[in-house]
């Protein structure tokens, strides 16, 4: 039988995390688009880049890690059970783990200090290999 590569069990794993969020956000009675409507704000921590690629690793990586996420979660999980429901919060968390997931899934993990193209899960884009579309 096949071993997974430790990237390609990421990748995998963040596919159910992704599906996971899909679930979630259902059962929770979320709307479905704050999916699709949330998702590219977290992408906004790519400004840190014009500051330099350390900086801008460094934004990223903070923006694109699921601590965060899981304690805005964990927040609203909490006030929740005291009663005082925190939807919007709850809806933020599940829509940013999923945005961290999908990337991961396609192949773009934490950015190193080298630059936006070196990332925990290898190379992407020109770094990659592949010839420039």
């Amino acid at each position: 039988m096949p071993v997974l590569s430790p990237v390609a069990a990421q990748r995998v794993e963040a596919l159910v995390v992704a599906a996971l969020a899909v679930v979630v956000t259902v059962a929770a009675g979320y709307p479905w688009w704050s999916l699709p409507a949330l998702f590219l704000v977290v992408d906004l921590s790519m400004l840190g880049y014009l500051g330099g690629p350390r900086l801008g690793a460094l934004c990223y990586n903070l923006a694109h890690s699921y601590t965060l996420p899981a304690a805005l979660g964990a927040v609203a999980v909490a006030a929740a059970g005291f009663g005082d429901r925190i939807d919007w919060l709850g809806v933020l968390a599940v829509a940013w783990a999923f945005h961290i997931a999908v990337d991961r899934a396609l192949g773009y993990g934490l950015k190193t200090a080298e630059g936006f193209e070196h990332t925990h899960l290898g190379p992407i884009g020109r770094s990659r290999g592949g010839t420039p579309r």
